[in-house]
């Protein structure tokens, strides 16, 4: 077995209440209960998310202090900077905002830094080329990046530029001396799990309450539900849990997707392969990394006007300019990853490599967070990959569960130039001299406060079904539960007791995957079983881990697993 496999206890009275309660079926309220959703009201919320079902923008942290700034600004004719970051969560939220603000009375200007020039959010760099940029602008607004910039807020202070930040990292020990610091990490439970293109949707719904309060008939008409594809873009690119709030604006952001008219996003679309209906997936795999390339490889520029475009021929232009970018994006991870991964196996001992930190001068430092996560993926340790050229290196990280990778690099601050992000996904520059000593104290850490079971990753079962208990009516009741994603995973399921109804056989130009018929003596399915490599397939009676899926092939519907792992019938759970 690959994984460690968790079926959970038997919790009879709290699925029988879901059963009860909804008119859900057994395996449904099963998963519903799995996933801490055993109150019925809040699983009924999640089985139906609704737009009204998000909280007041008003109870978020410096919310009011940030709409009366930008209100002032409006009543002044003062110009704004959007100063955002160059991922598909900076990109997406700079966008909302600029088209909101914009088309509502607010002069708008953007920025976006360059990641080879200029680094990570509100460097000081990045702060004096946008400055000199728009010498006339009064007030700035950090999107996706900020707090932990307390010097260059400092210094936009005495040039007589106020700074409002809407972020949601992790904060370092200072912060900033900002009009308003917009980010939930600062305040309660409240929308703590928001990425930033979800706070700019709060943020113009703030806008909006405030200009209709006064009476205002343009905020009166104004309609923000357009932009949730923006925003459905920024939240599963990111990576945030699509659960509450999140989920709520991935379900609406994802229909407006398969049907919007943004001539950028069509055109996107359109060169990715993507047809509606949209699914988490093909953001993640197919759109959110064309957005991406552009500040990976160059500028993000490329990406933000696509996003705004509104022309179709220029469109077009972008989003094939995106498209090439990303093929050579492609090329040059794989390089890195082979090279990376082949590092790390060449000298790994699980017994002591808990963290991964791999290092090598001129690494691409635009595709390291990538890199990062196919060697996680690989080992499943959390992994530093670090590359760049001269005095300083710059590294992207990823993270397990049980292991805080911002708050293990605060513990590293003396050994690092910067740092920043969040306990699965984080950022840093090093002198390459002090690599071997960041790899050593991170270590020293995570065995600390990791055991070596999580080291081994975990298969969370949400329940066990027999073949002939996943009909099309409970197909139908699991779908309610999309978009599935981080924090709210596809419905995984121990089905027992099989056999092979029909011999393997290869799938894909490389043999790479498998394809069998299984059965357990009263049903037959078809199961899939991609990326299965040199994997043994399945012998003798044997059980499964797998996700029941509705599979689309020339206009007919068939049920199938796809398969996670597989074990001999005789094994325990």
């Amino acid at each position: 077995m690959k994984y460690r496999w968790n079926l959970p206890p038997p919790r009879p009275i709290e699925i029988r209440l879901l059963r009860e309660r909804l008119g859900i079926g057994e395996l449904a309220a099963s998963c519903l209960v799995e996933r801490g959703l055993s109150d019925p009201s809040v699983a009924a919320a999640h089985l139906d998310p609704k737009l009204r079902g998000l909280s007041d923008p008003w109870r978020l942290p410096a919310m009011r202090a940030a709409v009366d700034r930008l209100w002032t600004a409006r009543a002044n004719g003062e110009e704004i900077v959007l100063f955002g970051d160059y991922d598909v969560d900076g990109v997406t939220a700079t966008a909302v905002l600029t088209e909101v603000l914009g088309s509502l009375g607010w002069k708008v200007a953007q920025f976006l830094p360059d990641r080879f020039a200029e680094g990570y959010g509100l460097t000081q760099t990045a702060a004096t080329n946008c400055r000199a940029a728009n010498p006339g602008a009064t007030l700035w607004m950090a999107v996706d990046c900020g707090t932990t910039a307390t010097g260059p807020i400092a210094w936009l202070r005495e040039q007589g530029v106020d700074t409002l930040v809407l972020d949601h990292h992790q904060p370092g020990p200072e912060l900033p001396v900002a009009v308003a610091l917009v980010n939930p990490q600062l305040g309660t439970e409240e929308g703590r799990e928001l990425c930033s293109a979800g706070l700019a949707f709060k943020l113009a719904h703030a806008v909006l309450k405030h200009g209709r309060d006064l009476g205002f008939a343009a905020f009166e008409s104004f309609d923000l539900r357009p932009l949730l594809d923006l925003v459905a873009l920024g939240t599963i690119a990111d990576l945030v849990p699509l659960r509450g709030e999140n989920r709520i604006l991935a379900r609406a952001g994802l229909e407006r997707l398969a049907t919007t008219r943004r001539e950028g996003i069509v055109a996107l679309k359109e060169v990715a392969g993507v047809d509606a209906p949209v699914r988490v997936e093909q953001v993640g795999y197919q759109l959110g990394p064309r957005l991406n390339a552009a500040g990976r490889l160059e500028t993000a520029r490329q990406a933000l006007d696509l996003v705004l475009c509104r022309d179709a021929a220029k469109a077009r232009l972008l989003a094939e300019g995106l498209d090439a970018r990303n093929r050579e994006r492609q090329a040059i991870e794989k390089t890195m990853s082979d090279d990376a991964i082949g590092a790390v196996r060449s000298r790994f001992d699980p017994a002591r490599d808990y963290v991964v930190v791999e290092a090598r001068l001129q690494w691409h430092i635009g595709v390291v967070g990538i890199v990062a996560s196919r060697v996680l993926r690989e080992f499943h340790r959390p992994t530093l990959i670090i590359g760049g050229e001269g005095g300083e290196w710059r590294g992207s990280g990823r993270s397990i569960a049980g292991f805080d990778l911002a708050a293990a690099l605060r513990a590293c601050d003396d050994l690092l130039v910067k740092h920043g992000g969040h306990a699965m996904a984080a950022g840093l520059t090093v002198l390459p001299e002090r690599v071997d000593e960041l790899r050593e104290r991170l270590n020293r850490i995570a065995r600390g406060c990791l055991s070596p079971g999580q080291l081994v990753p975990e298969l969370r079962l949400d329940g066990s079904v027999g073949l002939d208990g996943l009909g099309a009516a409970v197909m139908a009741e699991l779908a309610r539960m999309e978009p599935f994603g981080q924090g709210n995973p596809a419905v995984q399921v121990l089905v027992p007791g099989l056999r092979h109804a029909r011999p393997p056989q290869r799938l894909g130009r490389e043999g790479r995957h498998w394809k069998f018929s299984v059965t357990d003596g009263r049903a037959t399915m078809e199961c899939v079983w991609w990326g299965a490599g040199d994997r043994e397939v399945p012998v003798g009676d044997f059980d499964l881990a797998a996700v029941p899926e509705t599979s689309e092939y020339g206009g007919r519907s068939q049920i199938r697993l796809k398969l996670l792992d597989w074990r001999p019938r005789a094994a325990s759970v």
